[in-house]
């Protein structure tokens, strides 16, 4: 009994405490929420003036992240909706809504009156009720210089068969919030956790809230047990008996003045209630210990539901944190877990079997006309991939993946080499190592689009788009290659040609080749180092080029911009030299 009631009374200090710190952020984040409140009535001011569904056809959205893709219920289609933007200077935020159709692989943007205000960091669930319905929570707004945020408590349904938004106005909902995760679970949307930010306090969720899909009422959960830590980016997964996964996630805490410390949660826990599945039935948290191979430490990973009751976790980020600089290490690993048989396990590529006969009748072939010391080389079977690290000066390190038209060229190949090269062959093609990412399944096929990755203080946001089948696990697909004119940054010392806070909010699309190629010019003059040799540019893959464009095109280097090029030229002349 004594244990038990210091445990109940270290829980009810804490709650008081969590209590004090909610009320203190939301103080302070008060009038910064009303300054951002007249921008986000200004933006939606111009949406108002939308009168009638407008759909065209258009290229792939630009780069972002922290967006949502859903997959259509009825459709074979992909739907992206918010995302954010940031180029160094100025931080642009979405709420265009674009659809993917999956069969003609190609996108269309849809206006539809009065939509959500711009945001990111919220969370998408759809449910098949009435031709299909997309229900939007929270998220946030950032200020143009991206020290300012309001965070979003409105709860938006969108109804896919008559194209229309509209705001469910029900009291009782969680508080404002991003990084939280919502799924629908049987005829109810289940909110937990997230986090609140001010510019000087924050405060990290672990609450649970159902909203009820036929009353559309919240009510707030209050399970029994020891539940997860407060954090935001977790997974949650819904199992089909009405049960809810939760695992990992990250947070913060002030350790002194002015100094954080941040936590990378690798826990698991299972949410399920102990009556038949009831509005009224008690809920209850328990501790999960899963067997298999768990995912590395990471935060900024992204979830999705897998065929076969698993659940899916994608890429993310393990930052090094230091007082004054933090530096990340990128995945693009996927991992599962088996909901029935409570394990994860790496998902492994196979390669394709077709491939494998090819490469093996073609080596057949080549053993055949060995002696014809004239013989004109094979045509290569399929792209291979070289995977090289790259240190930049600060000592960071960024993973690049090569991907060049065919196998080099060898003398002489022994057994094991070909056997190896076989099992290699579904690493051809890949998505490179990135966070904070939109996934979406459909058909038992996996979607990935966009997400960002850095290099030094640099950050790279990507607009591309790969699939593979989760069912086969053989080979990724790239649908939408990254686009490198798409690429933007500028340090904080260039001139700000972007004074209007409105210029350019749907953005990220307004580059402009001429005054592109121009500076491609003048970069050949003022960077001689960024040039590569010619002998290397016959060796330099389309990956490579991207990152020497990538680099020319941002005049008036400064120091940190001379990491980027540093970079690229270690990349040439290290593939060249492998090629070699």
């Amino acid at each position: 009994m004594g244990k038990k009631g210091k445990r109940e009374k270290k829980g009810k200090g804490a709650e008081k405490t969590a209590a004090k710190m909610e009320k203190k952020v939301s103080r302070r984040a008060k009038k910064e929420e009303e300054d951002l409140e007249a921008l986000i009535a200004e933006f939606q001011s111009l949406d108002a003036k939308k009168t009638q569904v407008i759909e065209t056809s258009c290229p792939p959205p630009s780069p972002r992240l922290n967006g949502s893709l859903s997959a259509h219920p009825e459709k074979d289609e992909l739907i992206l909706f918010g995302g954010e933007y940031f180029n160094g200077q100025k931080t642009y935020l979405y709420n265009e809504l674009y659809v993917y159709n999956i069969r003609k692989n190609s996108w269309s943007k849809i206006e539809i009156p009065n939509p959500p205000p711009r945001r990111c960091a919220h969370q998408a669930a759809v449910v098949p009720t009435a031709g299909g319905q997309l229900w939007i929570f929270g998220g946030e707004f950032a200020s143009p210089n991206g020290e300012q945020f309001y965070h979003y408590k409105d709860l938006w349904v969108l109804h896919l068969a008559t194209k229309t938004w509209e705001q469910i106005k029900a009291s009782g909902g969680p508080s404002g919030r991003s990084g939280h995760r919502m799924v629908a679970c049987k005829r109810q949307l289940i909110i937990f956790g997230g986090f609140h930010e001010s510019a000087r306090d924050y405060i990290y969720y672990n609450d649970v809230y159902a909203f009820n899909l036929d009353s559309f009422t919240w009510s707030k959960l209050a399970p029994s047990g020891i539940g997860p830590a407060p954090r935001s980016g977790c997974q949650m997964a819904a199992s089909p008996d009405g049960s809810i996964i939760i695992y990992g996630g990250y947070s913060k805490q002030r350790i002194k003045k002015d100094v954080d410390k941040g936590t990378l949660h690798t826990d698991m826990f299972l949410l399920k209630t102990e009556g038949a599945g009831k509005e009224e039935d008690k809920w209850a948290w328990s501790r999960l210990n899963p067997s298999g191979v768990k995912p590395t430490p990471r935060s900024g990973f992204s979830v999705a539901i897998s065929p076969n009751n698993r659940s899916l976790l994608f890429g993310g980020v393990h930052d090094e944190e230091e007082e004054e600089s933090i530096e990340g290490d990128f995945f693009n690993d996927i991992y599962f877990y088996d909901i029935g048989k409570n394990r994860w396990f790496p998902g492994q590529l196979k390669g394709p079997k077709s491939e494998k006969r090819k490469r093996r009748r073609g080596r057949q072939a080549e053993a055949q006309g060995a002696g014809d010391e004239n013989m004109e080389k094979q045509p290569p079977q399929g792209p291979v991939e070289i995977v090289k690290e790259v240190v930049a000066e600060d000592g960071s390190v960024m993973t690049i993946k090569q991907v060049i038209s065919g196998p080099a060229e060898e003398k002489e190949r022994s057994e094991s080499e070909e056997e190896e090269e076989d099992g290699a062959l579904g690493q051809q093609v890949e998505p490179c190592p990135r966070s904070n990412a939109m996934l979406a399944v459909k058909h038992g096929v996996l979607y990935v689009y966009g997400g960002m990755f850095e290099v030094g203080d640099r950050q790279f946001t990507l607009s591309d788009l790969y699939s593979i089948d989760l069912h086969k696990m053989e080979e990724w697909k790239v649908l939408v290659e990254m686009d490198p004119k798409a690429q933007e940054w500028l340090e904080e010392s260039e001139s700000d040609e972007e004074d209007d806070d409105m210029e350019g909010a749907e953005g990220g699309e307004e580059e402009e080749s001429s005054e592109e190629e121009s500076e491609d010019e003048e970069g050949e003059e003022q960077h001689p180092s960024v040039q590569p040799d010619e002998k290397h540019a016959d060796y330099l893959s389309r990956t490579e080029q991207y990152w020497i464009k990538l680099a020319r095109s941002n005049m008036g280097l400064d120091a940190k911009e001379k990491k980027v090029v540093k970079v690229a030229h270690a990349m040439a002349k290290t593939f060249y030299e492998d090629s070699v």
